[in-house]
């Protein structure tokens, strides 16, 4: 045996040793990264003065009027993560999301980058890699679409036939 063969025959053990926690890691990223999201959308919903001056007065959105930016980004960190958590329409909620967050990158970098506030910043880069790796994986199988794509595919389903 090569070392070669030896060596692809060790990574495919490592892989189907692993494979059953795919769905569970996939779960555990969707769930983490849209609490965080979903947390900050709360407490813009139940302090909406606050937020409209923070939209106003902290935060520097490009092109939207304040209001028009809270209201999306407010709706956009409710929405979205609740999606992500349950694996519905997942890649598009990661997307939105993928959006909220460079929107809130965008819209605060006179802060984010400037000196101290690395950590705060660090944040949104792990974010974003979370929610890229949903956005390239999908949910997989413990989210609704597996459900429903599985459903799709089960015998009895309704086939793509002429006039179905």
């Amino acid at each position: 045996m090569t070392d070669s063969t030896l060596l692809a025959r060790l990574d495919g053990w490592a892989a189907a040793a692993v494979a059953p926690l795919q769905s569970v890691f996939l779960l555990a990223l969707r769930v983490h990264v849209a609490w965080q999201f979903l947390k900050s959308g709360w407490l813009k919903a139940r302090d909406w003065e606050s937020t409209l001056y923070l939209f106003e007065e902290e935060y520097r959105v490009p092109v939207l009027s304040p209001a028009v930016a809270a209201v999306l980004g407010t709706a956009g960190e409710l929405v979205f993560p609740v999606l992500l958590i349950l694996g519905l329409l997942t890649r598009y909620a990661a997307l939105g999301l993928s959006l909220v967050n460079v929107l809130a990158v965008v819209a605060y970098a006179h802060v984010l980058l400037g000196e101290g506030f690395e950590a705060a910043l660090g944040q949104h880069w792990l974010w974003g890699l979370m929610l890229a790796t949903v956005l390239l994986f999908g949910g997989g199988r413990l989210s609704v679409d597996a459900v429903l794509a599985g459903r799709a595919r089960a015998p009895g389903a309704l086939a793509a036939a002429p006039g179905a």
